[in-house]
């Protein structure tokens, strides 16, 4: 289209505001009825007159029809007792009502709009200035998509760095059943947008590869992008471009056989592994999943914890997995033995599910001594640097251990930062954005606080403070601890079920928009931002990496 005609097109009167005895204009709302040949849908943004030469802003959330029938009855009788193959008796005058939520005014005034103001689609400005980001200093400005409406019109939407990295609030959690990848695609999306907005040298970014080999080709060129993709893109001012390859280290995990245990194995990698030494401080995030209603194996993971790390006269026997499960202190002739005030019966719980988790069941990343050749996710970390991306792949690994590598990640990173004013660390990077997909396994809602859900609301709550930021992402997000979710300034949502929009979680959104998440097609998303009084639907390209499927 032509950028004469769009031109027009916005600046054509599409409706004018109406106001009525049982359905006023409010300072939060106000209805306008659409002119014929128009086409209006939920999300457009459109522009009303109002006082002082100003104009109004609002969100488009429902739309209905109205006639001057009385009732349904009534168009049954005019159309000749259903007859529905003959032309109505007594045509009917209607026209379509649009409902509008406000989302600010040129001059900040919010008394109601007055009946019969025209009302027009706002340009790529006017949406710019409801969403308030012409007020955002431009070197905050972070392009998170492209609001495209019902005529055609695009606008970048950016989001404020401020309130995403911090300091004002940080982290965004995704959720949604959006389609494959999308939400991984969008998180990957905006990491890029970060780091090209951004100083990259002050940020470092941790991703967890939880499903095949998503993560494990970021630094690969893709396939050629369509013209669609490229101009989307460069729509929003970015460079699609795969990660660089020389500042991206993949961690692999140790499969039974030594060698990775992953589902294709990536340029650059390391293999990580975990001996009894390497987690004398993280045997309470290896029983993250396992319930403790009376702390008793928290008890006995302190003793064993302190008692190797003092070394303790009676634990200097214990140097590996099989010595701590079969020798003593802990069992005497294949025996559980009493451990303090601990009872042989609690004491041989905790030997039951260890053996289950580091033995039987184990995939390969639990060793009695780590080889040259693997490392561990703390030597790595522990040497984290900016304008790096550390990739760690959990997708084969069973819960258990999943959940301890990721605790690994944060608690590892948590303890660098905070204290990282006592001991003065060199080159430490200002920014760190840890990207999880699949949060409701690791922070459950209504889970008892386990040492991992404890580190992770250690993150969500004070990690802005420290400059630690959590991208986060699940198919659900009423399955994921309230506090993390809660603690996010931006939420992203895609297509959702009927019934999981009704739970308490969603309250935050109007009653019409939380139905049109229903509606949503692939790649579209729904983003609340801090500064946002409304969320908007937008679109965003496709990540500019390789990927595999």
């Amino acid at each position: 289209m032509a950028e004469n005609e769009k031109q027009n097109r916005n600046q054509q009167i599409i409706g004018r505001s109406s106001a009525t005895a049982l359905d006023p204009t409010t300072s939060d709302k106000f209805t306008f009825w659409v002119t014929d040949n128009v086409m209006v849908n939920p999300f457009d943004i459109v522009a009303a007159e109002h006082h002082n030469e100003s104009q109004t802003f609002g969100l488009v959330t429902t739309l209905e029809h109205r006639t001057d029938a009385a009732n349904h009855l009534a168009n049954y009788i005019s159309n000749n007792f259903g007859a529905v193959d003959e032309e109505p008796n007594t045509p009917r005058q209607g026209t379509t009502v649009a409902k509008a939520n406000v989302l600010s005014n040129t001059n900040d005034l919010y008394m109601p709009i007055e009946n019969e103001e025209a009302v027009r689609f706002a340009d790529e400005a006017g949406i710019q200035q409801a969403l308030g980001i012409s007020e955002m200093p431009t070197d905050r400005r972070i392009p998170a998509g492209i609001v495209r409406m019902s005529n055609d019109e695009e606008a970048v939407v950016h989001i404020d760095r401020d309130y995403l990295l911090g300091p004002e609030s940080a982290h965004i959690n995704i959720s949604g059943i959006s389609g494959l990848a999308t939400k991984t695609s969008y998180a990957m999306f905006l990491i890029q947008s970060v780091l090209q907005n951004t100083n990259a040298d002050d940020i470092a970014v941790i991703l967890l590869n939880v499903k095949y080999g998503d993560l494990l080709q970021i630094d690969k060129e893709p396939p050629p992008l369509d013209e669609e993709q490229k101009r989307l893109w460069i729509k929003l001012g970015l460079e699609p471009r795969p990660f660089d390859s020389n500042r991206v280290h993949y961690l692999l995990p140790r499969a039974d056989n030594g060698q990775p245990n992953c589902f294709l194995r990536p340029d650059n990698y390391r293999i990580y592994a975990y001996s009894l030494t390497d987690c004398i401080d993280k045997l309470d995030l290896l029983f993250s999943l396992v319930p403790d209603p009376s702390d008793t194996i928290d008890s006995l993971i302190g003793e064993i914890s302190n008692g190797l790390q003092s070394n303790e006269a009676r634990w200097r026997g214990v140097t590996d997995w099989c010595s701590l499960l079969n020798g003593p202190p802990l069992a005497q002739e294949g025996r559980s033995q009493q451990v303090g005030d601990i009872r042989a019966s609690s004491v041989g719980k905790f030997r039951r599910h260890l053996r289950r988790i580091v033995d039987t069941r184990q995939s390969g990343i639990f060793v009695p001594q780590r080889t040259r050749n693997e490392t561990t996710i703390d030597a790595v970390l522990s040497r984290i640097e900016g304008g790096h991306t550390y990739v760690v792949d959990i997708m084969r690994l069973p819960d258990a251990e999943q959940s301890l590598v990721f605790g690994n990640i944060i608690r590892t990173v948590y303890d660098i930062f905070a204290e990282s004013d006592e001991v003065v660390q060199e080159d430490l990077p200002s920014k760190v954005i840890i990207f999880v997909d699949e949060l409701n396994k690791f922070a459950p809602s209504g889970h008892s606080e386990s040492a991992l859900i404890q580190q992770i609301l250690d993150i969500s709550e004070r990690g802005r403070s420290l400059g630690l930021i959590l991208f986060s992402a699940q198919q659900f997000m009423s399955a994921v601890h309230a506090r993390v979710t809660g603690n996010a300034a931006t939420k992203v949502i895609g297509r959702s079920s009927s019934s999981e929009i009704l739970l308490p979680d969603y309250r935050f959104l109007d009653q019409d928009i939380r139905m049109s998440l229903t509606r949503l097609k692939k790649g579209e998303l729904l983003l609340s931002h801090a500064i946002f009084r409304q969320p908007v639907k937008i679109v965003f390209p496709k990540p500019a990496y390789r990927q595999t499927r």
